[in-house]
């Protein structure tokens, strides 16, 4: 059966009205799902089963009958686990239907249907009782229900939930407890993450407004891979801190609570950043441990286990704030039910304060700060919350007029040119590009139309051609000798091996034993589904890999032209240079600012001989993954042939890669 579905479209801005089948979304989230990223963590499955063993034979030793509770099941592994340690039963709760659906089909594949009950519901769903989901409470709990954050997929809500409904009082648990740790840093690189930094304009200085300044900001995480964040880019102001930990053996509590460590500081510096990670206690001595810390944390990083399901935080605090080597200072953790939030006072003062913790914090400024590349005079800029008008306003430009659609970005540049005594000097116009008449204009043509170009719903490389899309609909309003800064860009590609992120693609077939390929089959349709086959968007710099060929640009868009009717083909192929195993090719997009100035969206230095890559940390890039890894001898006899087409109409680039001379 197929619908018509309105869906936003990043690149040309429009609202396409398309016919999908009904099942669309239903693959693009299976295709997305990443469940293998999990079944492929060695170290976590290890944990969770010499976790269950141990809970199972406490229970047995009671004398007791081991009944399971297993929200959150996914594939029904850590229920298989639990039966093959001795459960009596298993109800495993799973809330994705198609996620439910495989879960039946590996527990009959694995022939547990005796002893696993499926229930298709969220845990606060499921009935207790002789017509219930479950005939009777569980006495051994176990759950997988954590985000880097911890507590950011509702995990404390389920647990309360459960303890008041679902498990016996006195219950085992697995995992038994969970520990948050942070660690107070000083870091220019992570603190210039949240900072919209001053700027020099051909010898003037541009500053941020005061509000921007003093703004603490809105409490939000950003989740890395903190083992890509070399140490010497921050020094540490105190020891790794246990801030409070989460006994899931006992009833849980989703209510907001604070709690705090006093320490002294290791030296003296500018407090800016909190680094925070968690373990899991698998029993209750801790002696079966499953740790979140950085590979750096290791006495051997390379032994460190990779996982990206979950990776370690990043927190701002409010406002940097000048410590003393061996001050005595307090850090204070707040949680609701969903997420957490830091803030640092010295000892005495959180004394005096006992039993009042401090507020959340709250975003007064709406900024959202972007990096600047250019500086260049334009007289109207098409980006989001871009700083380049006020570059062109303090260049000289007679008129400069930016396009701002959101609210909060026209705020953020009102604030930044008062801040400056520079109000008035550029006019911010709310309005679509395609609506834009020569009224707004006051009569003027264009003779510079500028853009980073950055904006908010971009997430694949090319839906930044949506400045393209822009620059035609001026058309009309430009003078016939205007500048266009970029006037082009190129979309790259490379073939590279991947240290670890390739996990999250490939099979898994059986994990610690159990059967799970029909997971790899479901997941395996859904990506051979129309449109499910293609590139996603990765943070490269937080994932290492290698290149195997050369990088080659293999579309070109000219920007000085409108948009052209008929579509854009590139075919080619990239011969391994390197030996190594291909699991699939990185996409990036550099936009020529003149003949001579390029500015890159990944690759940020040449490919070292050995292939090592450093990325852009500003932009993510697009990943193609192959369907099934190649190993390669490097000799250029074999390589990655590449079909590409940029498709006008849908503002979309159509690709298809495949291995040849094998």
């Amino acid at each position: 059966m197929k619908t018509f579905c309105g869906r936003a479209n990043p690149t040309t801005g429009a609202l396409d009205w398309v016919e999908e089948s009904e099942e669309y979304d239903y693959h693009q989230e299976i295709a997305r799902s990443c469940y293998a990223d999990m079944l492929h963590d060695h170290d976590r499955n290890e944990k969770y089963y010499q976790g269950i063993r141990a809970a199972v034979s406490r229970i047995k030793a009671r004398g007791e009958r081991v009944v399971v509770l297993d929200i959150g099941t996914g594939t029904g592994l850590l229920s298989m686990m639990a039966v093959t340690a001795g459960a009596d039963f298993c109800y495993a709760v799973e809330v994705f239907k198609p996620m439910a659906e495989a879960a039946q089909c590996i527990v009959k594949k694995n022939n547990f249907s005796d002893k696993i009950k499926i229930i298709n519901k969220h845990s606060s769903d499921v009935t207790v009782g002789p017509d219930g989901d479950m005939r009777e409470k569980a006495n051994l709990l176990i759950t997988e229900l954590f985000d880097t954050e911890l507590i950011g997929e509702g995990a404390l809500p389920s647990y309360e939930h459960a303890h008041q409904n679902l498990v016996k009082a006195g219950c085992e648990a697995v995992p038994h407890r969970a520990t948050v740790y942070a660690q107070l840093v000083e870091s220019e690189l992570l603190w210039s993450w949240a900072q919209l930094r001053p700027a020099e304009v051909e010898g003037a200085r541009l500053v941020p407004p005061p509000a921007v300044g003093r703004c603490a900001g809105s409490h939000s995480v950003c989740d890395v891979q903190l083992s890509q964040v070399p140490p010497s880019s921050f020094t540490p102001l105190s020891p790794l801190c246990s801030m409070f930990s989460v006994d899931f053996s006992k009833p849980v509590s989703s209510a907001f609570q604070s709690h705090s460590t006093r320490f002294v500081a290791r030296s003296g510096g500018r407090a800016q950043v909190v680094l925070s990670w968690w373990d899991l206690d698998m029993d209750p001595s801790g002696t079966i441990v499953c740790s979140m810390a950085p590979s750096w944390t290791y006495p051997q990083p390379a032994k460190a286990p990779w996982r990206d399901h979950w990776m370690q935080s990043v927190y701002f605090l409010p406002a940097e704030r000048q410590v003393a080597e061996q001050e005595e200072l307090s850090l204070t953790v707040c949680h609701d039910d969903y997420s957490l939030w830091y803030s640092l006072q010295p000892h005495s003062l959180q004394e005096a304060r006992a039993g009042t913790p401090p507020p959340r914090p709250r975003c007064a400024c709406q900024a959202r700060p972007r990096s600047v590349l250019s500086e260049d005079s334009v007289c109207l800029s098409v980006s989001d919350g871009s700083l380049l008008p006020v570059f062109a306003h303090m260049l000289g430009a007679k008129k400069v007029f930016s396009l701002e659609n959101s609210k909060m970005s026209k705020q953020v540049i009102e604030e930044v040119l008062e801040a400056n005594s520079k109000k008035g000097g550029v006019e911010l116009l709310e309005v679509r590009p395609d609506q834009l008449t020569s009224q707004d204009l006051g009569g003027e043509q264009i003779s510079v139309l500028m853009g980073e170009p950055y904006f908010s719903t971009s997430l694949l490389p090319w839906h930044s051609l949506f400045f393209w899309y822009c620059r035609t609909a001026l058309a009309g309003l430009l003078r016939p000798t205007a500048t266009i800064l970029p006037c082009s860009a190129s979309l790259h590609v490379v073939a590279v091996e991947f240290q670890d992120l390739w996990r999250i693609r490939a099979p898994c077939g059986k994990c610690e034993g159990f059967d799970v390929s029909p997971m790899d089959e479901m997941v395996q349709r859904s990506l051979d589904f129309r449109e499910s086959r293609e590139a996603e968007p990765h943070p490269l710099w937080e994932y290492p890999c290698r290149a195997l060929t050369h990088p080659a640009a293999v579309m070109t868009f000219d920007f000085t032209q409108c948009v052209p009717q008929e579509p854009i083909r590139s075919q080619g192929s990239l011969p391994f240079i390197r030996t190594g195993r291909c699991h699939g090719v990185a996409l990036w997009m550099e936009y020529h600012l003149t003949a001579d100035v390029t500015v890159s969206g990944g690759l940020t230095q040449p490919i070292s001989e050995q292939g090592d890559c450093e990325w852009s940390r500003h932009r993510k890039q697009g990943v193609y993954f192959l369907r099934s890894a190649w190993d390669c001898l490097g000799d250029g006899r074999t390589g990655v042939s590449y079909s590409f087409t940029f498709e006008p109409s849908l503002g979309d680039v159509k690709m298809d890669f495949s291995i040849t001379g094998h």
